[in-house]
């Protein structure tokens, strides 16, 4: 059977997967010399040739039982070479650091991916003490799990990402079969490409003429009064115009103090102190895009609106909507999950991945 010309990414668009190709990702992360990747909040583990999840737990000295439901499998269960695991605690990684998209553990990474995680919990995740221990690299990528009927091209669509970097980061079989519960990594983006080189004009046709000033800079209004306006003097009608400068507002998603503000490298959203239980809204009308978790089990929620802009909330329990839901201003998607202190974490990006300050977008 020739599959040369099959389309394996099984994109929408008659087949045309150039839009794909622009999402470029950063360079896969490579394990330490255990098999282990470290995030600030998480560590996968790859498997050895031959491992199964009760031998790959007693090397990195942790209990079967937990690795197993962690990773929603049994202890007896075999794993394919490479496999990763999503590890239920910290374990100590050997002297040789991790390196993510080409920076060493312990330097600075670029998280540009659709949504982060939600702030750090109260003091630092407890890491083994050992001097061969490894710092974890000082951001991370949003993890996913795997829910019933996902395939690595369904998930990697839903956060716009190619399906071989999804499988590159994750270290996917041929096949790119995925199973109910695992956890994925998704792809950390790149900057954007820069403007493509102009192209040169034939030989003979001239150069093309540049652009005028004025093209780039309005001219300023001519102080001119047409015939029948009102005398001067005349008060102007309130609010004349208002609507086409007054930037869109959104409605705040939970009821609550701002307790950790956003700041573009740290923290690149807000924190919402709320009442555990009280209703998440969303903050402006528009499409349910994610439904997930992230490794800590906090629910998340990433609501597509018009403009290209995306909300995400993490720390959302109890969830009323579902994928491809259309939801309006206000409208209850959830509750605040239960901690200590409960908040919601909120985020407004484009779907170039940047994040903005979600405090110039809400009322």
């Amino acid at each position: 059977m020739d599959t040369g010309n099959l389309d394996w990414d099984l994109r929408a668009g008659g087949g045309d997967t150039s839009d794909a190709a622009r999402q470029a990702t950063a360079a896969a992360p490579t394990p330490d010399g255990n098999g282990i990747i470290s995030y600030p909040d998480y560590q996968m583990a790859t498997a050895r040739r031959g491992e199964t999840v009760a031998s790959m737990a007693g090397r990195l000295g942790m209990n079967p039982e937990d690795l197993a439901r962690t990773n929603a499998l049994r202890p007896t269960d075999p794993l394919r070479e490479g496999e990763m695991l999503l590890l239920p605690k910290r374990v100590s990684a050997t002297p040789q650091p991790a390196v993510i998209g080409g920076t060493v553990s312990g330097g600075s990474v670029d998280i540009t991916s659709i949504a982060t995680t939600a702030l750090d919990e109260a003091g630092p995740t407890p890491v083994a003490t050992s001097p061969a221990a490894s710092k974890p690299v000082s951001g991370q990528p949003l993890t996913h799990r795997v829910a019933r009927g996902e395939t690595a091209f369904t998930i990697a669509r839903t956060y716009n990402v190619s399906a071989k970097a999804l499988a590159d980061w994750n270290q996917l079989g041929s096949d790119m079969a995925v199973r109910e519960g695992q956890t994925l990594i998704i792809p950390v983006a790149t900057a954007a490409a820069p403007d493509p080189e102009p192209v040169p004009t034939a030989p003979g046709a001239g150069s093309p003429t540049p652009e005028p000033p004025s093209a780039k800079k309005p001219l300023p209004d001519e102080k001119t009064e047409a015939s029948g306006t009102k005398p001067k003097g005349t008060p102007a009608s309130p609010d004349m115009g208002a609507e086409k400068t007054k930037p869109s507002k959104m409605a705040m998603p939970a009821s609550g103090k701002i307790i950790r503000g956003y700041d573009a490298k740290k923290n690149q959203g807000i924190d919402i102190a709320a009442a555990a239980g009280s209703p998440v809204k969303a903050a402006d009308a528009g499409t349910v895009t994610v439904l997930s978790s992230d490794t800590n089990g906090k629910g998340i929620v990433i609501i597509r609106h018009a403009g290209d802009l995306l909300t995400v909330y993490v720390g959302v329990s109890g969830m009323v909507v579902k994928k491809g839901d259309k939801v309006k201003r206000g409208q209850e998607i959830g509750k605040v999950a239960a901690g200590d202190p409960a908040f919601v974490h909120f985020e407004v990006r484009n779907t170039s991945k940047q994040s903005f300050d979600p405090v110039g977008y809400l009322q």
